[in-house]
């Protein structure tokens, strides 16, 4: 029995396959080891009945999390995820490598996030190249669900946003400058709280502000990630992956069209890719 776990910031997607082909599934709040500690990480394993149930069968762990990129972090994962599943071996990597193999299998080709988090890299088809990108919320994330949290709340405490849309923000948050302020910068895990605001962006979609920020977003996105990434490696296949991108598919194939760039293919949930390579 084998599980496979891709974890951004805001959800860590559980995947296990059992003996007879058949998967279980489970969501957890992210994990994240920039961000979580052990015993956070052991806290959010144990309220979940699937992964208690489970725990002693698996008997392998692939595991693909953001802020898993260097090698304390994912030593940290590793010996905390062993703790609770003591008949493992846990292998763990970056969400990027995890969004390299669903989208492109051993391939080459571009590999774009866009989640809760926002990143980018070319993959020969064994491992990543290095970039300049994974900032974080505070410096990166271009596109990203957190990036447009943070676009949504600017907009509402300037007064950007339309009197229609500014009405349907109060009714379903009710909130006021002063109690952004405080969750912003006085709360713990603010890009979690940043990237919850995505749903608005969800349950508005028709509206063209929202449209207009959407876009506005994504150019950002194409010229700090992806069009540089190009220029190195051009004539690549592109892939995106993540709930963004996946959401608001649409919008990315007009804006790659725009600067004429193709679009091979646009996967919102990569674990179910990751679960079947991995099982085979």
């Amino acid at each position: 029995m084998i599980a496979v776990v891709y974890s951004g910031s805001k959800s860590a997607f559980w995947r296990i396959s059992k003996e007879d082909h058949t998967a279980v599934q489970c969501t957890i709040p992210g994990i994240n080891p920039f961000f979580n500690d052990q015993k956070q990480i052991l806290h959010l394993l144990n309220n979940e009945i699937t992964l208690i149930n489970y725990a002693e069968q698996i008997k392998k762990i692939y595991v693909f999390a953001e802020g898993a990129s260097h090698i304390d972090a994912q030593s940290l994962l590793e010996e905390t995820l062993q703790i609770f599943f003591k008949n493992s071996k846990i292998i763990v990597k970056n969400d990027l490598f995890g969004a390299a193999i669903a989208a492109c299998e051993h391939k080459n080709g571009i590999v774009c996030i866009l989640g809760s988090g926002a990143n980018c890299a070319y993959f020969d088809g064994k491992k990543l190249e290095k970039n300049c990108f994974g900032l974080g919320y505070l410096l990166g994330d271009e596109g990203s669900a957190n990036y447009l949290g943070k676009m949504l709340l600017k907009n509402y405490l300037e007064d950007k946003l339309p009197k229609d849309l500014k009405h349907i923000f109060e009714n379903k948050y009710h909130l006021d400058r002063a109690l952004i302020l405080e969750r912003i910068y006085k709360k713990p895990n603010p890009q979690n709280y940043l990237s919850h605001f995505f749903d608005f962006y969800v349950e508005n979609k028709k509206h063209q502000f929202i449209q207009c920020q959407i876009d506005l977003a994504f150019e950002k996105y194409f010229s700090i990630y992806l069009i540089p990434t190009l220029k190195l490696h051009p004539n690549e296949e592109v892939h995106f992956v993540g709930t963004v991108a996946g959401t608001f598919e649409e919008n990315i194939h007009l804006i790659a069209e725009k600067h004429n760039i193709n679009i091979t293919s646009i996967k919102r949930e990569p674990i179910n890719n990751l679960l079947a390579y991995y099982s085979n």
